[in-house]
């Protein structure tokens, strides 16, 4: 719906006429086929089984399966799920979920035993899904540019069923799916960065009324949804009164200034409160309209969530200036893009953090129950730069800060950098993955004194006690993107352990987390396709999983770049959401 707004090859218009209301979702009962094929090129032994939902639109939506046989499937086994699309300009291959051995003692880790597709949808922009998996969830992944989500049961892994779908005129008060994060009642909320479908008033869930210019633009909103799909709120993401109408433009220009973009999301239900962070007015991205650098946002909302069906925006914080020099243009400066959020853990935690992709740096706030949260800078991504490049070019202004992720025992903070700095030549870009130890900012408690302040805190880490301290960093290069750099962008930690009886159990103790080289092709930013084990060592450093290995090139990382799938000759595919699963009939 997106691509075929802005101007791109997109598909047919019958599936995207809008309309205000919601119309449940009533689910098609299991449409169990159970043939064998086999692959023209391998001759592997394929077994499809297909599950299918009917959507608001009266139309019917189906996942189907591309089992392989593997050596070892009566064993028990992790799985890594990667929501992937065609890479295609038409647009024509279907999109699916890849389901890749996980399991380190298996004969086939790093296989991908099954990919399963979605139809009739292609060329969905497959996006992200949760941050991290529970026993009992389903799975909700969403296509950032066909405005759609999905919702897949996963209990019987390595094989996947459809149990939802939510389209465009199921959101009409937003629109371009970002990411998710799953209640303790299976519901989930999502954020959704663009404006309304049409431009003008649109009436949210609760009867407030916002103003939008429009699919992609501005103000976006959060979702709830129920594991049908079904919308079971829309609540907006803009505040009532005007926001400062100089650091929030919108293009065209809205009646009530407001920055409400959001696309990362995290909950601390104990404490009813959520966290989102404002990137940009997203179709800026996909087609430039303005150079005004205040369209990629610099601010963060806490949400009230006691009741869940009408989550409300309690403070909205601009991020602060830091130490470096000014970016001329501004858009490198520190809290330029506040792509991604995450919060402490531990009941005794109530702080949040948040990374800047065009800034480059990482913010901290000690309470997000706070009426007035303050944030502030706490690590700049040069400082782990410095790790491996000491006298390089490369720093945080522009480096592409994407997924960000506290370790469940709030010892760990991860983050992915791409690397996407289109000032440094191609051959000196690089992205990388780092680890910080934050236990005693977090042990701080309401009174932090970490603050990067100056030109050394940036390059080395800042001084005060409690600041973040670097213990891992591992560099990772795009091998096959033509002009810029696109290193890894998204990730996922491993939160399961094997205990001596074979079964799975969760852990706040991580050892290993995945990550995908791909952002979005459409905006110029492409990647080279890999998905990327790495191991986390007692001491907290990292490094590539040379074991996790492509099963046709036999090389570390699991490329995405093949001719072959389960699903047969489709072609390249690019990989982006990564999520950590196991079957419920293996997990204690």
């Amino acid at each position: 719906m997106l691509r075929k707004r802005l101007g791109t090859a997109w598909r047919s218009t019958s599936r995207v006429a809008l309309v205000v209301s919601v119309v449940p979702l009533a689910l098609v009962a299991t449409a169990a086929t159970d043939s064998r094929s086999a692959t023209a090129a391998s001759a592997t032994p394929v077994r499809t089984s297909s599950s299918s939902v009917r959507g608001s639109d009266g139309r019917s939506y189906t996942l189907t399966n591309h089992l392989v046989s593997f050596a070892d499937r009566p064993n028990r086994h992790e799985w890594l799920l990667v929501w992937a699309g065609g890479d295609d300009s038409g647009a024509s291959r279907p999109d699916f979920i890849a389901v890749i051995d996980a399991s380190k003692d298996s004969a086939t880790y790093g296989k991908v035993v099954n990919t399963a597709t979605i139809s009739p949808l292609v060329g969905n922009e497959p996006h992200h899904m949760q941050y991290m998996w529970h026993k009992g969830q389903d799975v909700y992944a969403g296509g950032i540019l066909g405005d759609d989500t999905f919702v897949f049961n996963v209990a019987e892994l390595p094989r996947l069923r459809i149990t939802g779908v939510n389209l465009p005129m199921d959101t009409p008060c937003g629109s371009a799916p970002d990411a998710f994060w799953v209640l303790r009642d299976g519901t989930a909320y999502g954020t959704y960065m663009g404006g309304p479908n049409v431009s003008g008033p649109c009436t949210y869930t609760d009867g407030q009324v916002r103003v939008g210019n429009g699919l992609a633009g501005t103000p976006g909103e959060v979702v709830h949804l129920d594991s049908r799909g079904r919308t079971l709120a829309e609540a907006p993401a803009a505040i009532p009164v005007p926001e400062d109408a100089t650091r929030c433009p919108a293009v065209p220009a809205l009646p009530v200034a407001s920055c409400a973009n959001p696309h990362g999301i995290q909950v601390r239900e104990d404490l009813n409160r959520m966290v989102t962070s404002d990137y940009v007015e997203i179709r800026d991205v996909l087609h430039p309209q303005s150079t005004d650098p205040f369209l990629t946002r610099e601010t963060v909302r806490v949400w009230d969530i006691s009741h869940r069906n009408a989550p409300r925006v309690v403070s909205v914080a601009h991020m602060p200036k830091g130490p470096r020099p000014p970016d001329p243009k501004g858009y490198g400066d520190e809290q330029r893009m506040v792509m991604e959020t995450t919060v402490t853990n531990k009941p005794d935690h109530r702080g949040a953090f948040v990374s800047t992709m065009n800034g480059g740096v990482v913010y901290y706030t000690p309470d997000i129950t706070s009426p007035d949260p303050q944030w502030r800078e706490v690590f700049d991504d040069t400082a782990a730069y410095r790790a491996f490049e000491p006298n390089g070019p490369l720093g945080g202004a522009a480096d592409g800060g994407s997924w960000l992720q506290t370790s469940p025992d709030d010892h760990y903070l991860f983050h992915a950098v791409m690397g996407s700095n289109q000032a440094v030549p191609r051959d000196e870009q690089s992205g990388m993955v780092y680890v910080l130890d934050i236990r005693h900012l977090v042990a701080s408690g309401g009174h932090p004194r970490c603050s990067i302040q100056n030109m050394q805190e940036v390059e080395h880490g800042g001084s005060a006690p409690d600041c973040p301290k670097l213990v891992g960093v591992v560099p990772i290069r795009d091998t096959v993107s033509a002009n810029v750099n696109i290193g890894p962008h998204w990730g996922a930690l491993d939160n399961f352990v094997r205990d001596p009886s074979g079964m799975y159990r969760e852990t706040s103790h991580v050892t290993r987390l995945a990550v995908s080289n791909y952002f979005v092709a459409v905006a110029g930013f492409d990647g080279d396709h890999r998905v990327c084990m790495i191991n986390q060592a007692p001491n907290g450093s990292l490094s590539i999983d040379g074991t996790f290995r492509d099963e046709y090139l036999g090389s570390p990382c699991v490329q995405f770049n093949r001719a072959q799938w389960p699903h047969g000759a489709a072609g390249h595919a690019r990989p982006h959401g990564v999520l950590f699963v196991v079957a419920d009939r293996d997990v204690g």
